[in-house]
């Protein structure tokens, strides 16, 4: 980064920040805390109202704003990608003020530039064929589990599992203070207490028939970041399977999360698998057909000779 670009990067950032040290500016733009003072006393000399002193931290004088700042081709596109993708992806209230700043943004481009940005979005597109769409009842919920987490309200829920519990039952009412989104694999999912498991458990969207926000607040844990959150890995059960060598890319495309390693054999190529029940494994396994053989566990083994006997019956 040369030293023009630089210094406009430095205002940028004071712009959105109230106070930053040079150190931090320093580890920012990866350069030394001396060539900040420098920047910053040379954009003080240029009439940038910029408050502060070396030791202490700098910041914008309250109410100074940059002027515009003009975008290239590239950062156009990328803005106008990110508003198409916000569009499709959230809920009514955000997907209208994905279309509003898309027009702003094409609005006050220069010509040129907003012509190069439709030839290049022209050549890029954002497609779900692996992927399930965001559905209207999907995106209302999302509407509400994203006002419930803004307001630390807990929601009530009718949710369906995947798998039914040991009575046969999948469906239940829960009460979750929302702590966050999360878009993983296509799949929009709730992370939040359950007050029935009195744990951080994580929701599916598309599984939920009903979705109320209650009048009862929630706070917060202090040490919670939905950022540096990782989910326990609860994948202790292991499947073994025997395929035929081809098949090792497709199996990889569709069953990627409980791969564990592939051997390449004589007979075939050996996938091991790790999952919390093999169950969750059946409909893959079902739909590879003759290419692949469960040779563990035996349950497993027995659950795909069951559904093939039944399949058989029907045809």
């Amino acid at each position: 980064m040369n030293k023009t670009d630089r210094q406009l990067a430095i205002m940028l950032e004071l712009q959105r920040n109230k106070l930053l040290r040079a150190e931090d500016l320093a580890a920012r733009f990866e350069t030394s805390v001396r060539t900040i003072y420098r920047d910053i006393q040379a954009l003080s000399e240029m009439g940038i109202p910029i408050m502060g002193a070396p030791g202490h931290g700098y910041s914008l004088m309250e109410g100074y704003f940059l002027p515009p700042i003009g975008f290239s081709a590239e950062e156009a596109v990328t803005l106008l990608m990110g508003a198409d993708f916000i569009e499709q992806r959230l809920d009514g209230d955000y997907g209208q003020v994905a279309k509003a700043v898309r027009r702003k943004i094409e609005a006050i481009l220069p010509e040129p530039v907003r012509e190069e940005s439709r030839r290049v979005r022209a050549t890029m597109r954002l497609l779900h064929a692996s992927e399930p769409i965001t559905g209207l009842k999907e995106k209302e919920y999302l509407g509400q589990a994203r006002r419930a987490i803004m307001e630390r309200r807990t929601i009530r829920m009718a949710y369906r599992k995947k798998l039914a519990e040991s009575d046969g039952n999948r469906k239940s009412t829960r009460e979750v203070d929302p702590y966050g989104l999360a878009l993983v694999q296509g799949h929009w999912m709730l992370i939040g207490r359950c007050g029935l498991r009195q744990d951080i458990r994580h929701f599916r969207l598309s599984r939920i028939s009903e979705l109320a926000v209650l009048e009862e607040r929630f706070v917060m844990p202090q040490d919670f970041n939905l950022g540096g959150y990782r989910p326990p890995d609860d994948r202790n059960e292991r499947v073994l399977v025997r395929a035929l060598s081809d098949m090792v890319d497709k199996i990889a495309e569709q069953a990627d999360f409980y791969m564990e390693s592939v051997e390449e054999r004589v007979d075939g190529a050996w996938v091991r698998f790790r999952v919390r029940t093999p169950d969750e494994l059946l409909h893959h396994i079902l739909s590879w057909g003759g290419d692949v053989e469960v040779l563990e566990p035996e349950s497993l083994r027995r659950r795909v000779r069951e559904e093939v006997e039944k399949m058989l019956k029907r045809y």
